[in-house]
């Protein structure tokens, strides 16, 4: 469980094809990582296989390679870090799995001072429990959404703070990022639709 509250920007150091999944080795500026440990990684929540200086190393699996642009990355792409949860920390942002839902694409990006928002046009199943005002995870990055402009599209507001400290300042139109919809509003659908 994560909180989509950004602790650190890592590069990816190596990306290879390993049978059917992917070796990734990530720079991360963290001490103390243990093998086994839970890191979200652009939001994917990635198994820490072998720690090294300066990072970490990771299997990435068939199944996530399908949801994720990780079998995209190169060497040197700057990716969101966040460590795991502990039960005594702030939730600065919201519940956040690290189970990717699917890949949405930049529409639209505008400024007018220091506010920069974002249209994103998010898989179907992803926009059906996403509410105004709720929460929607971008790259691991725990954000409101400001507007539904209709459709499937999802507008978030980046602050200066988020732009200075995450990958999200150096979207374009067209480009591709991971998305989570609100956990809270998949259980919810779940069950609605469970109902005899």
């Amino acid at each position: 469980m994560f909180t989509g509250i950004v602790t650190a920007v890592g590069r990816v150091r190596r990306a290879t094809s390993n049978g059917d999944g992917l070796a990734l080795s990530v720079q991360a500026p963290y001490r103390g990582l243990r093998r086994g440990e839970s890191v979200a990684v652009n939001g994917a929540c990635l198994t820490v296989e072998r720690v090294v200086t300066g990072g970490f190393s990771a299997h990435v699996v068939p199944a996530t390679l399908e949801r994720t642009l990780f079998g995209e990355y190169a060497t040197g792409r700057r990716v969101n870090l966040e460590r795991a949860l502990r039960a005594a920390d702030r939730l600065g942002g919201h519940f956040v799995q690290g189970h990717v839902d699917g890949l949405a694409r930049v529409t639209a990006a505008a400024q007018t001072g220091d506010d920069w928002t974002l249209d994103l046009e998010v898989p179907s199943d992803v926009a059906t429990v996403t509410l105004l005002h709720g929460s929607i995870a971008v790259d691991g990055v725990s954000l409101t959404v400001n507007a539904r402009p209709g459709g499937n599209r999802v507008q978030v507001a980046l602050v200066p703070f988020t732009r200075a400290h995450t990958t999200l300042a150096g979207l374009a139109l067209g480009d591709r990022v991971h998305v989570e919809a609100d956990v809270l509003g998949k259980y919810v659908r779940q069950l609605c639709h469970s109902q005899p």
